[in-house]
């Protein structure tokens, strides 16, 4: 008898604590949703979590609770520290129990990162990313601080939690009490790194006095500051050692900090960039060690385990966009898995907005209680005309709830505008998503017919219930002389269908599609032969950990030539990029910056013509760009003519999508709207 053995036995397996056993070695890692800072929130953390425990995570560690006013994030942030606060948490730690899971309270300090004037740090010094100086904190604030938390803890144990983790990283209170870039004191919690490593070490040994030893304790410790005068790993070495002596039971890792000008996980970080850190420590300890940043995949889950890089493996964002990751992958539908693309769009840019999170790849995350997709009281036929993001997410969860969907696309292939994205260095994680999305297809009542144009006659023959026009965009051509010159090609004729683009280029818009257009351009043929390699060189980040901070020599760093020279044009004044997300906007013009890409806004365009571009510049000065093609990414026009044609035929239709709104278009409106419609009708 051949017994069929699990696809992942390291993730898979479970991780005995004595007291407490963990089903497996996945972590959903600390993820702030927003939800924690508002009055009806636990109702619906408590969803959210539940629907994670359903999945079978092994761990849930939730987003982090404040142990005082001080520490909170925000003016109404998220705080633990009554007894009243037991009590809504209880319902949170039921909802994950009642599950079969298990879930620890993480404790955050924000420390100089607070947006509130209350601020504190070990030092008056102001971060460059914070909006307030920081109050130092006395002798008596740093011990009645060290109490708060251990008080947060105890009341997470009588909330039903079954541990906590304790922030110690990313530059929170704890990191900034450690690195002498922030901690500048001279008494007995500054100076030398016994002195520094007092304030953390306190509140472990604090905490493990009023839990007890049945508790998990778990730190998340700074392996790699990525920040000027920050931490060695050596200190980190003898931190990690102090925590296991103190009681710790896990140690997670924490790669930079808020401030450093390093990415590390938005979607241009190479998947499991950071693993070697943790491999690094793994000798020097001897409890579990968490893995984490940038890990997608179970695949790439069970190698680091299989190679020892580590015990457990965090996943924020993959447990966002999948609730059901562990059980897919333990069922051995791997290839189900809606996976994270690490846009960062829906998720963390919506927290520094003020916004709840959700997820651009499935909305439904936060939303468990606002969206409740049940099925559908009466199936119908609908025909879905546009296989783009909107189209796609609306036949997919339409066919879910019981719907009959047929779905049109005169392209070869599902997608719309994401099979131009996916071919961008450094958004290749589209692949995932349209791999989602047809192996979906194929599980659920979807006719697809591809590669047809179809007409409202067809559509009026095929006596459809209903119909959804999420037919897209097209490119919006402005007004300029010699528009229609033979050197003028669109974002869709160099992304799509892939025309060939000279050496000398000017790029006419820069917002997100233009800076796509100009990295598409710029990269280096031979860049993929070891994308891991040229992350670490172009950003500057020390592999021998032999650095503080882990920073390594960038002006030993030269960039590979770019194959074309590139002009980035805007008429408006300001940054590029100007709408992109928080997180990631800063990211893409370093991008640009080390790809030599000229920059030029507050411009006028005169014309087009065999000399190239004839402009105006910001100050006044007429000029000609001498280019072998203008590339025009000046915004998109909604695609209407079926539309149009179904309206005069007296037949009702829905618009999603481009088709709805091209003026704002992106593809977590797209995907949120075609959800959201499905979930209704």
């Amino acid at each position: 008898m051949t017994t069929n053995l699990p696809s992942y036995p390291h993730l898979l397996s479970p991780l005995d604590f004595g007291f407490v056993t963990l089903a497996n070695r996945v972590i959903m890692g600390s993820m702030h949703t927003g939800l924690e800072d508002i009055t009806s929130g636990t109702h619906r953390l408590a969803a959210f979590y539940r629907e994670r425990a359903r999945g079978e995570v092994g761990l849930i560690i939730t987003g982090g609770f404040a142990p005082n006013q001080e520490g909170r994030g925000a003016p109404v942030g998220g705080t633990f520290t009554t007894d009243a606060d037991v009590k809504h948490h209880a319902a949170i730690t039921q909802a994950v129990h009642e599950e079969g899971g298990k879930i620890a309270l993480q404790i955050l300090h924000t420390g100089r990162y607070g947006y509130h004037s209350e601020v504190v740090s070990a030092s008056d010094l102001q971060s460059p990313i914070g909006l307030f100086k920081p109050r130092p904190l006395s002798q008596q604030d740093i011990h009645r601080t060290i109490e708060d938390f251990a008080r947060c803890a105890e009341l997470a144990r009588q909330a039903g939690y079954d541990g906590v983790e304790v922030m110690g990283s990313e530059g929170y209170l704890i990191n900034q009490f450690l690195v002498r870039r922030t901690n500048r004191r001279t008494d007995d919690w500054g100076g030398s790194l016994e002195n520094r490593m007092r304030f953390p070490l306190a509140i472990v040994r604090r905490i493990r006095e009023r839990v007890g030893r049945d508790f998990l304790l778990i730190f998340r410790l700074s392996m790699l500051d990525l920040v000027e005068d920050g931490g060695t790993f050596p200190e980190a070495i003898g931190l990690a050692q102090a925590l296991e002596r103190e009681g710790v039971d896990i140690l997670n890792t924490g790669i930079g900090w808020h401030e450093a000008r390093i990415p590390t996980i938005a979607m241009m970080v190479p998947r499991g960039a950071f693993c070697w850190v943790t491999a690094a420590m793994k000798p020097h300890v001897s409890i579990p060690l968490v893995a984490t940043n940038r890990l997608n995949t179970p695949e790439e889950a069970e190698a680091i385990l299989a190679r020892k890089d580590a015990d457990l493996v965090s996943m924020a964002r993959p447990l966002l966009a999948d609730p059901h990751f562990v059980v897919k992958a333990k069922q051995g539908r791997s290839h189900r898995i809606n996976t994270c693309i690490a846009c960062n769009e829906a998720c963390l840019d919506a927290v520094f907005e003020g916004k709840i999170t959700s997820c651009l790849v499935n909305p439904l995350a936060c939303n468990e209680t606002e969206w409740p997709v049940t099925l559908a009281d009466d199936p119908r036929h609908i025909a879905v005309v546009g296989a783009g993001p909107a189209g796609l997410s609306f036949a997919i969860m339409a066919a879910q709830r019981g719907h009959r969907i047929t779905l049109f696309d005169e392209q070869p292939e599902i997608g719309g505008q994401l099979n131009m994205a996916k071919i961008v260095e450094g958004k290749e994680e589209f692949y995932e998503t349209l791999r989602y999305f047809r192996n979906e297809i194929e599980q659920l009542p979807i006719e697809l017919v591809l590669g047809q144009t179809v007409d409202a006659p067809r559509l009026l023959a095929g006596r459809f219930d209903e119909i959804v026009l999420a037919s897209g965009v097209l490119p919006r051509m402005p007004s300029i002389e010699g528009i229609d010159h033979p050197k003028v090609l669109t974002y869709v004729d160099v992304l799509l269908h892939q025309k060939p683009v000279g050496n000398r280029v000017a790029i006419l818009g820069a917002g997100g599609i233009g800076i796509d257009v100009a990295t598409f351009l710029t990269t280096p043929k031979n860049l993929q032969d070891s994308p891991l390699q040229a992350y670490y060189a172009e950003w500057g980040i020390d592999r021998s950990l032999s650095k503080p901070g882990g920073l390594g020599d960038r002006s030993r760093f030269h960039w590979p030539t770019p194959p074309r020279e590139v002009t980035l044009l805007k008429r408006s004044r300001g940054k590029i990029g100007a709408g992109l997300g928080k997180t990631t906007a800063w990211i893409h013009r370093l991008i640009m910056r080390h790809r030599q890409v000229t920059v030029l806004d507050q411009v006028r365009y005169d014309g087009i013509d065999d000399f190239g571009l004839h402009l105006t510049d910001k100050d006044g000065e007429t000029r000609c760009l001498e280019v072998d093609h203008v590339v025009v990414c000046a915004g998109q026009e909604p695609r209407l003519e079926l539309c149009g044609a179904l309206k005069q035929a007296g037949v009702r239709c829905t618009l999603i999508g481009g088709a709805a709104n091209a003026r704002n278009l992106n593809a977590v409106i797209a995907i949120q709207q075609g959800t959201w419609l499905a979930s209704l009708i």
